[in-house]
């Protein structure tokens, strides 16, 4: 059960963001809506060094879910490719400045040479521990909880779990972020206000922010901002403050 006794009014440890709105940030200059992936793209690693000064640990990010593969083939090829060249240029500056990189999702589906780069980022930044940065490639909260079912049903057949065992922390070990805390805030930029299946077991108490900035434009002033306004809201966890 969380703990209703901590002090609730202090800064998030755990941030999670829905980066929104690259595409038509970019269509809004007259620029193809992969211009606006590549803004976005530079707009996380300010956000990331700006992470210690303001006290958040991990950072998670959505940069592709499981439904972004019903857009266009250009639009999907070009975020394959982004992704590609923004670990091989940025590797050697995040194990540098003590980040430690992570990725959820299944990695089926992806190619295998952006799979073996994964691999080498998480293996070349984990002893680090400045910030926990998490990014969710082919990651759809509903496929993470199927796949966790799927293997704990798997070890309850074999005899290996007793199902009378079997509760919320059980699941949550098998989770892609098993190894992480929940998030305390996630944010959405671009005005919309959805939250297209992203952490949906792990958000179950988290605050929302819900902003009309598109990425690109997201600040450390912005994100500042939206840190600013979790610490003065009243997390009770579903109890009372006496």
């Amino acid at each position: 059960m969380p703990d209703t006794t901590a002090d609730t009014r202090i800064g998030p440890r755990h941030v999670a963001v829905i980066m929104d709105g690259n595409g038509r940030w970019a269509q809004a200059r007259g620029k193809p809506r992969l211009f606006g992936h590549h803004a976005g793209a530079k707009r996380v690693k300010e956000i990331v060094r700006a992470c210690p000064e303001l006290g958040v640990e991990y950072l998670t990010i959505f940069a592709f879910s499981t439904e972004n593969w019903k857009r266009t083939q250009t639009e999907v090829s070009g975020l394959m490719s982004l992704f590609r060249r923004y670990i091989t240029n940025e590797m050697k500056g995040l194990v540098a400045e003590g980040v430690r990189v992570r990725f959820i999702g299944d990695r089926h589906r992806l190619d295998r040479k952006l799979q073996g780069l994964m691999d080498e980022l998480e293996a070349a930044t984990a002893g680090n521990a400045t910030v926990h940065l998490t990014i969710a490639i082919n990651y759809g909260g509903r496929d993470e909880v199927a796949r966790a079912v799927k293997e704990l049903a798997c070890q309850v057949a074999k005899g290996e779990i007793d199902p009378e065992t079997v509760d919320e922390t059980t699941l949550t070990g098998y989770l892609d972020t098993r190894v992480l805390p929940d998030p305390d805030l996630v944010i959405r930029t671009s005005g919309e206000a959805r939250i297209s299946n992203f952490l949906l077991w792990q958000s179950a108490y988290a605050e929302y922010e819900f902003i009309d900035t598109l990425w690109p434009d997201f600040t450390t002033e912005v994100f500042a901002a939206c840190l600013g306004r979790f610490a003065s809201r009243d997390r009770r966890f579903g109890g009372v403050r006496v």
